[in-house]
């Protein structure tokens, strides 16, 4: 199965890209077969239509087709003034559109959402913007209890992951629901 990993933030040490490493940490102990691979937002122009129009950003292309060959998309969000940042929007702007009569790489895409930031309640106002946004363009949302990680930078990190046993165990409840989802999705289209 593979799964792409992507962080709502760009920034180098970000506390939603360890979110994610311990999601990689929790595929690697699960049986079975999983890649797990990292799309960058960091790379994408603003979305523009003309620059869509010219096809003019191989960035985009490179994300498109990436999500695309996704069976389950995780990502994890920081809230910024309680939504979503600009470039995670930018990125999901970008990967909503259709190309030709090729549908978006997220129409059918199923989806898990997770959040950590500094803060008290870990993120969690930005991901009912994120699921929104997600449904809206076709991605089938994971219905799990939300995991945000609150005061993430105080959390005990190893190896670029997170150690604290009840958010481990968080992550993998949402990385099972999340494998469970896209697996029964990959056997409707069988």
């Amino acid at each position: 199965m593979k799964i792409v990993l992507m962080s709502g933030s760009t920034r180098r040490d970000s506390l939603n890209t360890t979110v994610l490493e311990t999601v990689r940490h929790v595929l690697a102990g699960l049986p079975g077969a999983h890649e797990a691979v990292d799309l960058s937002i960091a790379g994408l122009p603003y979305y523009e239509a003309g620059l869509e129009l010219a096809d003019g950003s191989a960035a985009v292309r490179a994300a498109k087709e990436l999500v695309a060959g996704a069976d389950l998309l995780f990502i994890s969000t920081p809230s910024y003034n309680g939504a979503i940042p600009g470039a995670l929007k930018n990125a999901l702007d970008w990967l909503s559109r259709a190309e030709g009569a090729r549908p978006s790489p997220l129409t059918g895409t199923v989806a898990a959402v997770a959040s950590a930031s500094p803060g008290a309640r870990g993120g969690l106002e930005a991901q009912a913007g994120l699921v929104a946004v997600l449904a809206r363009c076709g991605a089938r949302v994971v219905e799990h209890e939300p995991v945000a990680v609150a005061r993430a930078g105080a959390q005990a990190v190893e190896d670029g992951r997170y150690t604290d046993p009840e958010l481990v165990a968080r992550l993998d409840s949402l990385t099972r629901a999340a494998l469970d989802a896209a697996e029964a999705r990959t056997e409707v289209l069988v």
